[in-house]
């Protein structure tokens, strides 16, 4: 399926890509580069994340100070 860029770098999605892919007007997509250097077009989804290492990021909710967090991690008693 061929399209054409316009002078302002915009692509009509073809039907039947917004069909298999869910896409309504209004909707977020994600262009990934993939390493043989095809693009990758994905509908944007908040609830999966964005690289393999993004879900493993967390956040503290012990309560601690940065500087008492550091001394955890450099073992000070």
């Amino acid at each position: 399926m061929a399209t054409t860029v316009t002078r302002k770098g915009q692509v009509t999605i073809p039907k039947p890509v917004r069909d298999r892919l869910g896409l309504e007007p209004g909707s977020a997509v994600d262009f990934a580069l993939a390493p043989d250097g095809r693009i990758v077009l994905t509908k944007a989804n908040s609830d999966r994340p964005k690289s393999r290492f993004q879900g493993l990021r967390g956040t503290t909710t012990a309560g601690l100070s940065t500087e008492q967090i550091m001394a955890l991690t450099r073992g000070d008693d």
